[in-house]
């Protein structure tokens, strides 16, 4: 398992969640993808998208003035 992080601190959605379909595309199952957004429309959409495609929800908090939002890929 291995982490990375993207940090889409001065992005937009969709950019934050594009960038999250990516690195999760280029992911192994078990490994974790954590999103840095000052998007507040992140904090639902990334999670709800992770959701749907069947993505584990590890952590997403408010981090000082961005989120934190950690997806796991699942398959």
């Amino acid at each position: 398992m291995s982490r990375r992080t993207i940090d889409a601190r001065n992005a937009f959605c969709p950019g934050p969640l594009m960038e999250l379909i990516a690195a999760i595309k280029a992911s192994t199952p078990g490994d974790e993808v954590e999103v840095l957004s000052s998007d507040r429309a992140s904090a639902d959409d990334i999670p709800a998208w992770a959701r749907k495609i069947g993505h584990d929800v590890v952590a997403c908090d408010r981090v000082g003035e961005h989120w934190s939002i950690v997806i796991r890929k699942a398959r």
